[in-house]
């Protein structure tokens, strides 16, 4: 599952599991954060994943400087992860359905359930005519 993860939350799904990696894309997601080596008391990583969990993100992201100090990460944007992916695969529904593609289709282009496509449509049409 973490291949299918883009960037940091893959590095993060692997040091610490799928599951933790989904909550950090929940709770932060699409913003810039900054993780330091090891774990500590109050920040956000820790209060999110508990300290054992924290720590072994933190140290499993940490690099070597030149001077063989322990890095942690900083200004680093956590992709969104799940919801990007689930917008990217309606989007290619979209497309498939504007080619003329039938909701069968579109359903196996983009990797959505067929039922998903048939309410994406029924939002498009919602059975009243245009005005213009």
């Amino acid at each position: 599952m973490s291949d299918e993860l883009p960037g940091l939350l893959a590095d993060i799904a692997r040091i610490a599991g799928s599951r933790t990696a989904f909550d950090i894309a929940s709770s932060h997601g699409g913003t810039r954060v900054s993780i330091p080596p090891r774990a500590e008391e109050g920040h956000w990583l820790t209060e999110l994943v508990g300290m054992e969990t924290a720590d072994k993100i933190c140290r499993g992201l940490a690099t070597l400087d030149t001077e063989g100090r322990l890095r942690g990460i900083r200004n680093e944007v956590i992709p969104r992860g799940p919801a990007a992916m689930l917008r990217k695969a309606r989007e290619t529904a979209r497309r498939a359905l504007d080619d003329g593609k039938s909701a069968r289709e579109a359903a196996r282009i983009s990797g959505l359930h067929e039922r998903t496509i048939w309410r994406m449509k029924a939002e498009e049409d919602d059975g009243q005519e245009s005005l213009f």
